[in-house]
Formats: C-alpha cells, structure tokens, sequence
C-alpha cells in the first residue's frame, strides 16, 4: 500500500508516471467503452427506426470528430495547458467560467459512474429480482461497496490503475465485436425494412434524431481522455494522436451495435427490453447463452470504463486546485502521485447521486441524460476556445473545425430540453462555493463584474429548476 504521506505545493509534487501511445489510446477507449453501448439498442428504439439512427450516428460522428480534432488541436497549440476541458475553457473566457467547467466536467465524470453501478446491478437482477433494475435499497448498498473497494485501487497509485485499465480495455472490446458478428448471422432483412421508419410512437424523422442526441454524447463521453490525462503523457505529440485512434475505433463499434440490432427484433420489443438491452438483443437472436455472455462481458466493461472515469474526474479537481480555482486541499498529493482528497470527493458525489437514484422513475436513464447535459458546457467552451485561437489564415481548417464543434455542442444543449438544463443549474450554482473558497485563500476580489453576469444567471437558472421540480414540471 502506498504511503499516505501528501504534499500540497504544485511545485513539490510527486513526478507523474510517464504513459505511453497505447496506454493513453486505452484509456480514450476504456472511458468511451462503458455502460452507454449495452444500453444502444434500447435506448435507440425508445425514440428512432433505423432512418434516423443513421441520420443520428452521421451527425454525432462528425460532431465527435470535430470535438476530437479541437482536442488534437488544442494539445499541439497549446501545450503548456493540462487537464484538458478545464484548462481550455479558462485560458480563452476566464477564471469563472474556466471553473465551472472544470466543476461541470468533474460533476458529470461522476454522475456518469453511478450509471456503471445502476447498470451492472441491473444486470444481476435478471437472476437476482431483489437488485431489481439497480435502483433497489439492496442494489444502492451493493454499488456502495463497489464505490469504495475501487477508491482503495486507485489510492494505491495512478501507474498501477493505469495499467489495470489498459488490460481490461483489450478484455472488454472482445465480447461486444462477438455481439456485433452473432448478430450479423441472425440478421433477418424483413425485421430491419419494418424498422427503417420507425413505429407508430416515434413521431417525427427531427424528433426521432433529436431524441438520440444525449445518447450519443453519453457513449462518446471519453474522447477527450487523453487530453485530460497529458501532464501524465511521456510525448506531448501522443495526446493527439491517442484522441483520434480512441475515436475512429468507438465509433465504428457504437454504430454496428445500433443498426445491427435492428435486423434481430422489432423496434417496439426492443424498447421494451431492461437494460443491458444489449443481452436481451443477443438472447433473441441466439438463446440464453447469449444473454450469460453480453452480462459477463458488460460486468467487465463497466469495471474498466469506472476506473478510467474516476481517474480522470479526480485529475481535473487536482489541476484545478494547482492552478488555484480549487480550494487548496484539492491539490495534495500521495507519494503515490494520487490525488486523494480529489479522489475522495469524486468518490462522494457518486455516493451522494447513487443514493438520489432511488428516488427516480428510471434511474439508468436519469443519471445518463443528466450527465450528458453536464459534459455540455466544458465541451462548448473548449470549441469555442479552438475557434478563437485559430486565428491567422493558415490556420482556416482548425478555424473551420473550431466553429463545427461549436455549433455541434450548442445544438446538443438545446436538444437536451430544458429538463437537463435546469437540473444542471442546481448542481452547477452551488459549486461557486468551491470558488469563494479558492478565491479566500489568495485574499483576491471575489467576482469581477463579469463574473457577477456568470453568477447571476447560474443562480437564476437553480431556482427556476428548484421550481420546476417542486411544482411538477420537470421530474427526476
């Protein structure tokens, strides 16, 4: 076990472990490769037929291309910037909204892991009815055990996590590509013509694609991995490259799942199957086994896309706090180079969200779209922030590039609805706390009058969405 000795100046830390091109490519793609492609089918049948689950992939791979290809960007531009999202938002719009990324991202890498846990719970309840589809007083005490023997992993050392992330990666690409290839033999073209335009509840082709959007930004959350993990990269040069060869491998993987799912059963079935939708899909098309073997392989999946996930949220907090938009506690370090009480934190919050999900109609569904609707704004503020530095001409396709993602981005807040974006208000207002605090420490002026604007309309947006709650016009 490493030694719990900390240290809390930015400059004593301890040396970070050096990762290599692979190791950084296995973590885009354990961060990416989670929960979100077993619960694919499903969730696309719920709200598309095949036409717009294509038209939906066509839009989410270019925009995703287009954030990975800012995130590229950004790490041979500006090198000098680490931890990523965070760290791009501050350097183009200010110490704030640089915050707030950095709290949203952080905020969302947490919620995101309390999925992980709905989901495998949800998994062993299919033998297991107490666990019911996760959302059980047993399942929530299960996930909690989960929670905590992963926090003991990661506090014995980022090198050693790391290195567990990337076996495990290799380990759970195997069973979804044997899902992918099970499905193909079973694929009945009659079942997929019926589904092309969808059922009878789908409503429009726009509304079909609209419906897909948080889905899609669920499954791609991850692509930035390597950038937010670069203090940690032995060449600078690798972050890119990780970014782009994690992506184009996901995306291939995420598109199959969905359309190939189509050929197996009809749309309305499949929206009616419990999550891992997935197995349901595979047991269909092949029996029992097949649903044993999706389960198992989803368990390790999941495992791995929770300790990437973990890492990185912890990483963000720790950056933050060194570049003192954190509270100072955040910046300590073990001799391990864990980021402990960062680490603690993260471990917190997905406590606190696990337990909210008890109280939600879908609690799978709830803590997806919610942190989908979190990872929005750090995503747009990093495009944006690529588009503003991509100013001389030779530089018209990063300019280009810079203005795609941000128009991706903005589009994906506005079809998220205004459900999530209030409910993002709530967690986001009361995070200005976090900031008083850092801002206390350094004796410095609270808020500029900028920073007032910022504030003010966080504010406004919380009780709007506490509202809305109260009264019945949004729920969890």
């Amino acid at each position: 076990m490493a030694q719990a000795q900390t240290t809390e100046s930015p400059r004593s830390s301890p040396p970070a472990a050096k990762l290599t091109l692979p190791t950084l490519t296995a973590m885009v793609v354990g961060s990416m490769v989670g929960a979100g492609v077993f619960s694919l089918p499903r969730r696309f049948a719920e709200e598309t037929g095949v036409a717009g689950a294509l038209i939906a992939w066509l839009i989410a791979g270019a925009g995703m291309l287009m954030l990975a290809l800012v995130f590229q960007t950004l790490a041979l531009r500006r090198p000098d910037l680490d931890a990523g999202v965070y760290a791009y938002a501050k350097a183009g719009f200010g110490e704030y909204l640089g915050f707030f990324s950095a709290f949203g991202y952080w905020a969302s890498a947490c919620v995101g892991n309390v999925t992980y846990w709905v989901l495998i719970m949800s998994t062993v309840g299919a033998v297991w009815p107490a666990l019911g589809e996760g959302d059980t007083v047993p399942a929530a005490a299960l996930s909690t055990i989960g929670l905590w023997a992963f926090f003991l992993l990661i506090r014995r050392g980022v090198k050693e996590a790391a290195t567990v992330n990337r076996i495990v990666t290799v380990a759970k690409v195997v069973p979804i590509l044997v899902f992918v290839i099970l499905a193909l033999f079973s694929f009945k073209a009659d079942v997929f013509a019926a589904n092309f335009h969808g059922a009878s509840y789908a409503g429009s082709l726009f509304d079909q694609v609209r419906g897909t959007m948080l889905a899609t930004v669920f499954v791609f959350l991850g692509v930035e991995g390597a950038s937010v993990y670069s203090r940690h990269a032995k060449r600078r040069a690798d972050v890119g490259r990780a970014t782009l060869l994690g992506f184009l491998s996901v995306f291939c993987v995420f598109a199959s799942v969905t359309i190939v799912s189509y050929g197996i059963m009809p749309m309305a079935e499949i929206a009616q199957l419990r999550q891992p939708s997935m197995a349901g899909v595979l047991e269909h098309a092949v029996g029992t086994w097949g649903q044993v073997f999706v389960s198992v392989g989803l368990i390790v999946s999941v495992l791995g896309a929770y300790l990437a996930w973990t890492l990185m949220a912890a990483e963000v907090l720790f950056v933050a706090a060194k570049d003192d938009d954190m509270p100072r506690f955040l910046r300590r370090a073990t001799a391990a180079d864990v980021p402990e009480p960062a680490l603690l934190m993260t471990t917190l919050l997905s406590q606190v969200v696990l337990i909210v999900t008890l109280f939600s109609d879908d609690a799978f569904d709830f803590a997806l779209d919610l942190t989908s609707a979190l990872s929005l704004i750090p995503y747009l503020l990093a495009a944006a922030f690529a588009a503003r530095i991509a100013g001389p001409a030779r530089r018209r396709g990063e300019l280009a590039v810079g203005l795609l993602a941000t128009v991706y981005t903005a589009f994906l807040v506005y079809a998220a609805g205004p459900k999530y974006l209030l409910v993002s208000f709530i967690v986001y207002a009361p995070a200005t706390v976090l900031f008083v605090m850092a801002r206390r420490e350094q004796g410095r002026q609270l808020f500029s009058p900028r920073e007032l604007v910022v504030l003010a309309v966080s504010v406004a947006g919380a009780v709007v969405g506490i509202l809305a709650l109260a009264l019945g016009w949004i729920g969890l």
